[in-house]
């Protein structure tokens, strides 16, 4: 894994990110869904919201968008590719303002992993298996302890992945991979 990059996936260089607090352990993986149009997929739109090139006219709701500054370290797309857009010495910027076991900023100690989807959609078995090789991947170069969903990290702000994400699959997955399951 050189310098933070994952050789697995495909990298789009995301200028949304930045330092992380000295000495900070990575220990969490947080879980988000993004589609874009909502419930759209295939398209480049989260590539380029999280690069800083989505054009606000190109749709309606694009426009709320116009001027945020976001990204996530991880994209899993619908058919299980994998894309990664911040190396993981950096902090993305997917959490905002968060909370996990009592620690504020969960940006400083986490990694963003984004699943194609929709927070009231189920998703597709290929993003299952990949999200469960790529947390075993992490689990060899990070600390990682936790899984959270945004929603865990910021009730009331955030709902995502959702309802419809499938906990016990992703369980099973991680347990056929011989992964120990988060908390």
């Amino acid at each position: 894994m050189a310098e933070g990059w994952l050789a697995a996936a495909r990298r789009i260089a995301s200028p949304n990110c930045d330092s992380r607090p000295q000495d900070s352990e990575i220990t969490l993986a947080v879980l988000h869904s993004i589609s874009l149009p909502r419930g759209n997929y295939g398209g480049d739109a989260i590539e380029r919201l999280f690069t800083n090139r989505l054009d606000p006219g190109a749709h309606p709701s694009f426009a709320e968008l116009a001027g945020l500054r976001v990204s996530s370290h991880f994209l899993i797309c619908r058919g299980g590719e994998l894309i990664q857009f911040v190396p993981l010495r950096a902090r993305a910027w997917h959490a905002g303002v968060s909370r996990w076991r009592g620690r504020e900023r969960c940006n400083d100690f986490s990694v963003g992993i984004e699943l194609e989807g929709t927070d009231d959609g189920a998703f597709e078995a290929a993003q299952y298996e990949c999200l469960s090789s790529l947390l075993k991947k992490l689990q060899t170069v990070l600390p990682l302890r936790d899984v959270a969903a945004h929603s865990d990290v910021a009730p009331g702000r955030k709902s995502d992945p959702g309802t419809h994400f499938d906990w016990a699959r992703f369980m099973l997955h991680l347990a056929r991979a011989g992964q120990a399951a988060p908390p």
